[in-house]
Order: structure tokens, then C-alpha cells, then sequence
């Protein structure tokens, strides 16, 4: 999944927010350098990605992908679904999306000190382009896309799969609906079982 499960999927302990957030740029056992909390979330993040890349739904949704993009299909999917949770906010949060992402950035803005290097560089990009909130049209897909596939120096041609978001949307749309609710209750036990 990409920044707004993430983020979503948290709940509502702004250091489970920040952790999830900031796990990819934590490796092995530098997690234990955080405070509880924060260490929750990088935890959470690590098991929602686990989930996520054994679940069928999912690898539904990459077989549609995997011959023209090999291994960054799964990079697509995260994207992909994150549109489709930004599209259809209005059912799974009660919090207005634009509010949402809002407090997202000021929470991020507030704790800048314990954000990891490559956080903080990114922070201005993602808060001046804003991001999180563009994931819900498929012209904010679009230029995520071109931005990531700028990140593997053109390699990955992810940017064309904006086309096969268009072409097989619907199905898409249903995997993400199907899988998001396992994903829900996932990380719901998954949250507890780390919190004890």
C-alpha cells in the first residue's frame, strides 16, 4: 500500500501515524532507536506490507500489470489503490480528505526533528504539490507515476500505466474494495497485537 493506507490504517495515535509513514526508510533494527509508539507504527508497516504482498486479490491486480512492468507492478498497485481509497474516502472516513491530509502535513511539520533524512526532503514536494490529496483524481495518479518512473531514470515506463488504470478500472476498483476490508481488519489485530 502507498502513503494514505498507510496513514489511514494507522488510527488515530499520531506516533502510529509517523511510524507507519516513515518505515520504508528504516531498516532492519534501527526501529528500536524510536519511541514506542513510533516503533508501533514502523512494525504496523512492515506487517500491512507483508499482507499486502501474499493476498490474491492483490496479485490479481499485479498479473494485469507484471508483463509490461515486471517487478515494479506491485510499486503500481500501491498506487493504484491508493487512488481508489482517496476517490472513495467518503466511505471509510468521516474526516473530509482535503482536512485529512491537512493535519497529516502539520502533523509531520510538528515532529520535523524525528523525521528520517529522506522524509524531510521530501516533505516540500509532497506538501507543495500535495500528494496525498491529488491521489484522487487520475490526473494526480498521472503525475505520481511520472514522478516515480523519473526516479528510475526512465527504466521502469511507469508513467504509461495511468492507461491501464483507465483500461481496466473497474476492476481494479473492485479488487482494491474486496482486498482494502481484509486489510482493514488486518491491521486492526495487527495493532493490537502489537500494542500488548
Amino acid at each position: 500500500m502507498n502513503f494514505l493506507a498507510h496513514i489511514y490504517l494507522s488510527g488515530d495515535n499520531e506516533g502510529v501515524i509517523i511510524g507507519n509513514f516513515i518505515a520504508d526508510g528504516i531498516r532492519g533494527k534501527k526501529y528500536l532507536d524510536y519511541p514506542t509508539d513510533i516503533k508501533t507504527g514502523i512494525l504496523l508497516h512492515r506487517q500491512i506490507d507483508t499482507f499486502t504482498d501474499a493476498h490474491p486479490t492483490v496479485r490479481l491486480s499485479t498479473k494485469k500489470l507484471h508483463k509490461k512492468y515486471g517487478h515494479y507492478s506491485g510499486i503500481i498497485v500501491d498506487i493504484l489503490y491508493d487512488h481508489f481509497l482517496a476517490k472513495n474516502w467518503s466511505r471509510y472516513s468521516n474526516v473530509p480528505l482535503n482536512e485529512y491530509v491537512a493535519n497529516f502535513y502539520k502533523l509531520l511539520q510538528n515532529n520535523y526533528d524525528i523525521l528520517p533524512k529522506r522524509i524531510t526532503n521530501m516533505m516540500p514536494y509532497m506538501i507543495a504539490d500535495n500528494w496525498i490529496l491529488n491521489y484522487a483524481t487520475i490526473e494526480g495518479i498521472s503525475q505520481t507515476l511520472e514522478g516515480m518512473n523519473r526516479r528510475t531514470k526512465n527504466k521502469a515506463q511507469m508513467n504509461l500505466a495511468v492507461h491501464d488504470l483507465i483500461e481496466y478500472y473497474d476492476e481494479f476498483e473492485a479488487e482494491f474494495t474486496s482486498f482494502f476490508e481484509d486489510l482493514i481488519l488486518f491491521s486492526k489485530e495487527q495493532l493490537k497485537l502489537i500494542q500488548e
